[in-house]
């Protein structure tokens, strides 16, 4: 579970930062990043709309992309709204396959053209540490 203070809530949140924010996308996942000059910590928010499947398969990919935020999360800057949503294909996709795509989009989104390199935990660590 990602900390409350890392959490975007508000639907006016959400809206801002889809609607402003750089995006980036790979074949499962689309990111909205957001960079505002403020000390506060970086909020994130998931997004898995119905086309992604059921209630079940919505909620795993949700905790998967959760658990690979998490894992993210000590990397970005300060001030960072993040909204990553789910694309149909995350449904069949593997948390492997979810965490190479997830990297390739905030790669884009942050506009260095390279993918995110995640220096913390791995993939099943962070989901261990999320899980218990």
């Amino acid at each position: 579970m990602l900390p409350s203070r890392n959490r975007l809530r508000r639907s006016a949140d959400f809206a801002r930062v889809v609607r402003s924010a750089r995006r980036g996308s790979s074949g499962t996942v689309v990111v909205h990043w957001l960079s505002e000059n403020t000390a506060n910590d970086p909020r994130i928010g998931f997004v898995v709309g119905k086309g992604v499947g059921g209630a079940v398969v919505r909620k795993r990919v949700t905790r998967r992309l959760r658990a690979l935020m998490f894992a993210r999360i000590s990397e970005l800057p300060p001030g960072t709204s993040i909204v990553v949503r789910a694309l149909p294909a995350a449904s069949a996709a593997t948390f492997a396959m979810l965490g190479k795509d997830l990297d390739h989009a905030l790669g884009r989104a942050t506009g260095s053209g390279q993918p995110h390199r995640s220096g913390g935990a791995t993939p099943r660590a962070a989901f261990a540490q999320v899980s218990r």
